[in-house]
């Protein structure tokens, strides 16, 4: 059954969707919301299902500024504000008398994937955390995608739009994703494009805009410095092995600092395959096998 739920972020209202699992005791839980400036709607409806068919209580939620969740400036991303509202969410599954309190794990995928993994390290109330595809490096995946000749431009964007906004303008935006893949956008792939506008026609409330501010944050965010501290608590990481995006290399570089228990799952296809492409049966698959093991065949 999946009913809408809210619950408060330091003053910001989060929405999102809560599925419970047929259950007569309080049942393990999954915290998850998507990745770079993606809504609930763009294929996390899949993924909960699987994981509730398997006796586990999943919350959706939509990050702050974006889609059903309240949040101002809206379409700004601050990583870190995003994974605190991860913590605000596990807050609320403990609340809940049909969750389990010490029963709670996280997914993350791309940029949340990256998110998950701080969240692992620094939140003992976690038992166990999926991370696919993940942004490890924001700095080295800015490098990577944006033309190197193009980067003092993005540069100087960044800091009129400090400039601007210290003297009270609104904040610069700028464009996901264009068919040009010469246009200034956030993510110039041709696979990006592909994705966000398929994906938006299940999600009315998606917008082609993030602030240029999101994208000096995307520079400044290392969840790959924390992938050590994940331990005891254990941990599976699911990388593409095409990904373009958040590449694959950088991922699996960052898995082998991580300490054990952990689990390595390389998903054919590219960035956006497992929502719904070519690696979603193994990487829904895999993510609930792992939370069944570690949340649901525990002993609460």
């Amino acid at each position: 059954m999946r009913t809408d739920i809210e619950f408060d972020a330091d003053g910001v209202t989060l929405r999102g969707w809560f599925y419970s699992p047929e259950s007569s005791t309080p049942a393990p839980a999954v915290v998850m919301s998507h990745g770079f400036a993606a809504l609930k709607e763009m294929g996390l409806h899949e993924y909960a299902l699987r994981f509730v068919d398997a006796g586990l209580a999943v919350l959706v939620f939509d990050h702050r500024n974006f889609g059903a969740s309240d949040g101002q400036p809206r379409f700004e991303i601050d990583p870190w504000q995003q994974m605190t509202d991860y913590r605000h969410a596990v807050s609320y599954l403990q609340t809940r008398p049909d969750v389990d309190p010490e029963r709670i794990g996280a997914w993350g995928t791309s940029y949340s994937g990256g998110h998950v993994i701080i969240l692992g390290a620094l939140d003992r109330r976690v038992k166990a955390v999926s991370s696919q595809v993940p942004v490890v490096s924001g700095f080295a995946a800015v490098q990577r995608l944006v033309r190197q000749d193009l980067l003092p431009d993005q540069r100087a964007a960044w800091e009129k739009d400090r400039r601007d906004r210290f003297a009270g303008a609104a904040p610069a935006t700028i464009p996901i994703v264009d068919p040009d893949p010469t246009a200034s956008v956030a993510f110039p792939t041709a696979d990006s494009y592909k994705w966000f506008t398929s994906a938006a026609q299940n999600a009315p409330a998606w917008e082609n805009v993030v602030t240029v501010a999101s994208l000096e944050k995307l520079t400044e965010y290392e969840p790959r410095a924390y992938i050590d501290r994940i331990s005891p608590t254990p941990f599976l990481l699911m990388v593409g092995q095409d990904d373009t995006v958040a590449s694959s290399d950088l991922p699996l570089a960052a898995f082998e600092q991580a300490l054990e228990p952990k689990q390595l799952e390389i998903l054919p296809g590219g960035h956006y395959d497992p929502y719904g492409g070519t690696s979603f049966e193994t990487a829904v698959t895999t993510a609930r096998d792992f939370f069944v093991e570690h949340l649901a065949d525990r002993t609460a």
